[in-house]
């Protein structure tokens, strides 16, 4: 079922575009995965400390065990599928909006090292310095997995999964979307948040993303 956008609002207090959550889904941006973070430093161009991941809820102790039952192991659970928050832009604001997003993701206490982001069209700036030193470094940066990771969405069939994976529709091949939002999707662990044209991003999301 296509994914229908609603118009952003945008508020004084507020930081970069709404997220809109998919038809038929409610779409909150989801809190840190538990355990302390150590601190990450800041990425290009955002100088400062970063806000201190919140605890995560626990479990109340006398919460009853689940029974595996008399015959056998239990049936493992089916792995949850990630929401998807479509935040519409143009091609040419696409890396914008998705850099709005992150900001919006880190300031809610999500940690760095959770963040991926992927572009169908020309490279992050951080991206394309950090290449610069050679493709070793660059991707040390992404095992080490204590910042926001910014890929080509060409490329990221060798990125591990996050809990949070941001695409930036900024153009690139007429395939790109097609093959970049399927991949992202595999990505994410509970968040999905695309950013480009909602026409586009529809026909790829409503073919069975």
């Amino acid at each position: 079922m296509p994914l229908i956008p609603e118009e952003p609002q945008i508020h004084e207090s507020a930081q970069g575009p709404r997220a809109t959550p998919a038809s038929g889904r409610t779409a909150p941006t989801p809190r840190p995965v538990p355990g302390p973070r150590p601190a990450a430093p800041s990425r290009p161009g955002r100088p400062g400390p970063l806000r201190p991941t919140p605890p995560a809820q626990r479990t109340p102790r006398d919460a009853a065990p689940a029974n595996p039952g008399p015959s056998g192991p239990a049936a493992p659970a089916a792995a949850a599928s990630p929401q998807i928050q479509l935040i519409p832009a143009s091609a040419e604001g696409a890396l914008d909006a998705a850099e709005e997003a992150v900001d919006l993701l880190l300031d809610s206490g999500r940690a760095p090292g959770d963040v991926l982001v992927l572009t169908t069209g020309a490279q992050h700036p951080w991206a394309e310095h950090e290449l610069s030193f050679g493709e070793a470094s660059y991707w040390a940066q992404h095992d080490a997995g204590d910042d926001v990771f910014y890929a080509d969405a060409a490329v990221a069939a060798r990125a591990a999964t996050r809990p949070v994976v941001v695409v930036a529709v900024n153009g690139g091949p007429a395939s790109a979307a097609a093959t970049a939002l399927p991949l992202a999707h595999s990505r994410a662990g509970a968040l999905l948040i695309v950013c480009g044209d909602p026409q586009q991003i529809n026909s790829v999301l409503g073919a069975g993303v």
